[in-house]
């Protein structure tokens, strides 16, 4: 497989649960990576065969082909049979690079929308799609982004993100304030000034109401200041990225994601998981998580009025509230799970090296980058 980088993040998340929990008694796991760091770099790196990396900084400097060469170089050497590219900028290096080692079977990603992206990277990207086999959307939504690039549809695989429900456990101890959490890196799409709009409308009705915002990202310091300068500090709190989140949900009482776009957002899957009543924006990959009235509470997005008022009848109405929680929670439990996830990626690896008959005696070789 092939990692971008080990930052925290739903990608991230994601695929290196799927590295790890690949069935070792068929696949030998190895990672490849433009930087060896990351604050997740040790989830992940006792549980592979190994780890190397290929630096670069930027795909316009001279040095990206020479760690391209070294990557095809090391595909070969290793006898990598699947290569798993991760993310936008390992489809873009490593799918040329492992089609030039002559990589039986390559595997991409296309787990977001890509508003952030610039032109350039996007169309960067769609060239890469000729050299994979594969292309894994993680929604409905993301294939459909897929098609609209003029991907083939045979060669688009939808595989849901999974989750550990054990590690959710709705809690059972309200705690004194009531708290209204978001999980998610602090980026434009995300729109967590809208969340604050919102906030500062809910906030003088209700005097034992706390919002919390885990993530972390480039606007932490851009969203502080306007907390800051509209006197809210003290009401709603950047707790920045967090290894417990399981706990900071068990803690809270309705989650809230604002967002412009999302292919298939964890943050709301880990919080129906934790038992807690979501409200969200009806966008992208959110359409297929909630249902709107029964598993959760959708809103248009920009629009903090309507974000405000969803918020305000599950503080009004507890009982509703706990509806559409335990109805969220029972629909995540019967849809998602890890062991489907990777034992859709596992039947797809395998489908892939037999249609390719490169099916080895020895263990297959996996790598992502």
């Amino acid at each position: 497989m092939f990692f971008s980088s080990f930052v925290p993040g739903g990608t991230e998340h994601q695929m290196i649960q799927l590295a790890r929990r690949l069935d070792r008694r068929r696949f030998q796991v190895h990672v490849a990576c433009f930087h060896r760091s990351g604050a997740w770099l040790s989830r992940i790196e006792p549980d592979v065969a190994s780890l190397v990396e290929f630096p670069i900084r930027s795909f316009r400097r001279a040095d990206t082909v020479r760690q391209a060469r070294a990557f095809a170089r090391w595909c070969r050497e290793t006898g990598i049979a699947v290569l798993h590219t991760t993310d936008i900028y390992a489809n873009i290096f490593g799918l040329p690079a492992a089609a030039a080692a002559r990589v039986p079977v390559r595997i991409a990603n296309r787990r977001e929308i890509n508003p952030d992206k610039s032109v350039g990277l996007i169309a960067l990207q769609r060239a890469s799609y000729a050299f994979a086999h594969r292309i894994v959307a993680n929604s409905s939504a993301a294939a459909a982004r897929l098609r609209r690039e003029a991907v083939k549809p045979s060669r688009i695989e939808v595989i849901g993100n999974g989750i550990d429900l054990h590690a959710f456990a709705p809690r059972t101890i309200a705690p004194p304030l009531r708290r209204i959490v978001t999980v998610a890196n602090l980026r434009r799409e995300k729109a967590h000034e809208v969340l604050i709009d919102a906030a500062a409308s809910l906030l003088p009705r209700y005097p034992d109401l706390q919002f919390r915002f885990v993530g972390g990202g480039a606007r932490t310091r851009e969203l502080t200041a306007l907390v800051q300068s509209r006197g809210l500090a003290d009401r709603i709190l950047f707790l920045g990225h967090r290894d417990d989140v399981p706990a900071v949900l068990a803690e809270s009482d309705v989650y809230v994601l604002p967002s412009r776009s999302e292919a298939f957002p964890n943050g709301v899957i880990e919080a129906m998981a934790a038992g807690l009543p979501v409200v969200a924006t009806a966008v992208g990959g959110i359409l297929e998580l909630v249902d709107d009235g029964r598993t959760g509470v959708l809103v248009p997005p920009d629009d903090p009025a309507a974000l405000a008022r969803a918020i305000q009848r599950l503080l009004d109405d507890p009982a509703r509230a706990a509806a559409l929680a335990q109805a969220g929670r029972a629909a995540i439990a019967a849809r998602f799970s890890f062991e489907r996830m990777v034992g859709a990626f596992e039947s797809m690896y395998l489908d892939e090296l037999q249609r390719r008959a490169a099916v080895a005696p020895r263990p297959t070789h996996v790598t992502a980058s």
